[in-house]
């Protein structure tokens, strides 16, 4: 976990640039319209991840970054195949 909190912060640090953002995929927090998560309480800047299994039945694992105005960016994304 702290390995996936230390590539987001370089991540962050690097300045990524949105051509190189994730797309999200089904099962993904943002799915289908990504103007549809906000985070009230989440302060900007903090980050938590989201588990799913996805259509092939593999686990993924995301992690999330929270904007300013409490909207949810994906930075990164583990594929397990079971």
């Amino acid at each position: 976990m702290n390995k996936l909190i230390a590539a987001t912060v370089l991540i962050a640090a690097a300045g990524a640039s949105s051509a190189f953002a994730l797309e999200p995929i089904k099962g993904s927090l943002n799915y289908g319209n990504s103007n549809e998560v906000h985070l009230t309480k989440a302060p900007a800047g903090s980050v938590f991840t989201h588990q799913f299994y996805d259509e092939q039945g593999n686990q993924v694992k995301e992690l999330y970054k929270v904007q300013q105005g409490g909207s949810v960016d994906l930075v990164n994304r583990q594929v397990t195949n079971d």
